[in-house]
């Protein structure tokens, strides 16, 4: 009862804080200013809108780091949602089991697992996953020798985010953050563990890119103080680092873990991206809302204050992409199961991402709770909800697109641009387009509907004056 009312207090002061900052910060800015018009684009130069699940969970506890999954269950995964991204979870204690040692058998197994996705059409983007620092401490991420924990204690908590305040927990992210200095060859071997992956995957096609680290935690150091000093440091010397053997793919960056993922400001400064040419550096957070986070129902108060929270998210991811002047992609976010009004939970969370027109990766891929699978690997109620339609990518410049779920009504807006080619693609899921789409366009268009992908493709011509090419598809 204390542990409960604790956690439901600590709820209040976040929801309490978020409302504060939306009645400081106002609405979402208003107009698209040059960092809205940021986007991850393709080789044809479209943008692309990633769609899919994080893989997975299960690898953090398995001894060679592998997830679960087969080639079938990729292509299982694809029948089923239409998905054409995954975050793969990636492991500094596999890829450096020891200093300066690196796991060329690890690499090959990620790069076979890389290879099943490429051939069912994914974008790949590598995680380099992290929860309560390392195996030493009871999570996953840094190797035992690069864990130091001073002796203190390491006692597992309820909820387990408690956890990261236990005294080893921070002595341990202090020694690698450098706040303080007994280890800085920790920080120097995570960057080199990344250059290693980093220069293995340098011409792989299917990755899109790295997320430097999931949820990085500040330790003794938090807020404003961690993210605008230690941890920007460290991005930019990773980013650094990483440049010096593959300048072609996109580096990802996150917020401090649990702030930002409940709707509070990133004090993340902007980062310089070495490469020739435009920056491809960009933003990842997370997004589980306080209520959601402690196992919530989306219902009552509770729906109430999370859409708060989701509000506040907005604005401050936002304002962070154009601090930054990346595009977003949601790292990770999931709904609770059981949970009688999951569903509109996912649908809430969807409607907000096709707002701000960003992809996003589901968690996680692994069967059982909350998942599409079973663990019977049966698709589960929710994986009918998580399906839904969305532009892969655009031959443009997106102005807005949206989902109508009750009447089922796929709107794709946006204009001409330059140096674009290709087509226009929409995945279009069999529950809802059982025998495609019906178009509805203005100006000269070709279609080309596949039945086998459920992509329907469009490639249209230039409209005069640069005007809107306003797309609307419903079931045929």
């Amino acid at each position: 009862m204390a542990g409960r009312l604790r956690r439901w207090l600590v709820g209040l002061v976040v929801i309490a804080c978020a409302a504060g900052l939306l009645a400081a910060v106002g609405p979402t800015p208003s107009g698209r200013g040059p960092w809205q018009e940021r986007f991850i684009t393709d080789s044809q130069g479209r943008a692309i809108f990633l769609y899919g699940l994080n893989t997975s969970a299960d690898a953090a506890s398995t001894a060679d780091g592998m997830p679960w999954i087969k080639k079938s269950d990729v292509s299982a995964e694809y029948n089923l949602l239409g998905t054409d991204f995954v975050r793969y979870l990636i492991s500094w204690q596999q890829i450096e089991p020891e200093p300066g040692q690196f796991n060329q058998t690890y690499l090959a197994q990620v790069a076979q697992r890389v290879s099943w996705y490429q051939q069912q059409g994914y974008h790949v983007l590598l995680d380099m996953e992290q929860n309560l620092y390392g195996p030493a401490l009871g999570g996953s991420g840094a190797p035992p020798w690069a864990t130091d924990s001073g002796g203190l204690a390491v006692s597992p908590q309820t909820p387990p985010e408690l956890t990261y305040d236990q005294p080893g927990v921070v002595h341990a992210f202090d020694e690698f953050w450098g706040t303080r200095t007994d280890h800085p060859e920790y920080q120097q071997q995570y960057l080199a563990a990344w250059t290693t992956v980093a220069r293995y995957f340098a011409k792989n096609t299917a990755v899109i890119g790295y997320d430097l680290m999931s949820q990085p935690w500040g330790g003794s150091l938090q807020g404003p103080a961690f993210e605008a000093g230690p941890l920007a440091r460290f991005y930019q010397k990773a980013i650094n680092a990483i440049r010096t053997v593959d300048s072609a793919h996109w580096l990802f960056v996150e917020p401090e873990a649990v702030p930002t993922d409940w709707g509070l400001p990133s004090a993340l400064p902007e980062l310089s991206d070495p490469r020739p040419g435009q920056p491809e550096i960009g933003y990842a957070p997370q997004l589980y809302p306080q209520p959601m986070d402690d196992d919530g129902s989306y219902t009552g108060s509770a729906s109430f204050l999370t859409d708060r929270e989701l509000a506040s998210w907005e604005v401050q991811v936002e304002r962070t992409a154009q601090r930054l002047d990346a595009p977003v992609l949601l790292g990770s976010w999931t709904a609770n199961d059981p949970d009688p009004y999951a569903h509109l939970y996912i649908d809430k969370v969807q409607q907000l991402l096709d707002q701000m027109m960003i992809g996003e990766a589901y968690w996680s891929s692994d069967p059982g709770t909350g998942s599409i699978w079973t663990a019977k690997g049966k698709p589960t109620d929710l994986s009918t909800v998580i399906g839904t339609a969305y532009p892969r990518a655009i031959a443009g410049q997106p102005v807005t697109f949206s989902y109508d779920k009750p009447t089922l009504d796929l709107n794709v807006q946006w204009t001409d641009k330059p140096g674009v080619t290709g087509s226009t693609d929409l995945y279009l899921p069999p529950t809802d387009f059982p025998n495609g789409g019906q178009i509805t366009l203005n100006g000269h268009y070709t279609s080309k509907w596949n039945a086998t992908t459920h992509i329907l493709s469009i490639t249209v011509a230039p409209l005069p004056g640069g005007g809107v090419h306003d797309l609307d598809v419903v079931p045929a």
